[in-house]
């Protein structure tokens, strides 16, 4: 008899809490995941060979104090295990580029390392669409 309602209760209440996690992420959860990207591209940075300032510059939206303790544990890591560095693929963005020609091609983005973008500018020629008039030929 009790049954029916017991169980219509904890199927409820199990829906109930089960839709807490729908509502977001927590200001915490969101705090960690910066810290967390930033001292993995404080690594990969330090691990390419690059120096802070440059991890900085190439980086901007990145927290600086993560980028730095991940860059900084890298590069204990790496004396005390004796790594080499390894020459990074892709090259800084040119610094003379214009923001025009960047964001008139968006969507032409490579990616070495996680946080790390650089964006390849491709000339296109450009189109003729010059009509002759009807009365000059």
């Amino acid at each position: 008899m009790f049954r029916l309602p017991l169980l219509t209760a904890a199927a409820l209440s199990a829906l109930l809490l089960a839709g807490c996690d729908l509502l977001g992420d927590s200001p915490e959860k969101i705090a960690a995941a910066r810290e967390a990207d930033g001292r993995a591209i404080g690594g990969a940075c330090r691990h390419a060979g690059r120096a802070i300032e440059d991890c900085y510059a190439l980086n901007k939206k990145a927290d600086k104090a993560a980028v730095f303790a991940g860059w900084r544990d890298m590069n204990d890591y790496m004396r005390e295990n004796k790594i080499d560095t390894v020459a990074p693929q892709v090259t800084p963005p040119v610094a003379g580029a214009r923001k025009g020609e960047a964001k008139a091609d968006e969507g032409n983005v490579a990616s070495s390392e996680p946080g790390e973008s650089v964006v390849q500018i491709e000339r296109k020629p450009a189109k003729a669409t010059a009509k002759p008039h009807d009365g000059e030929h």
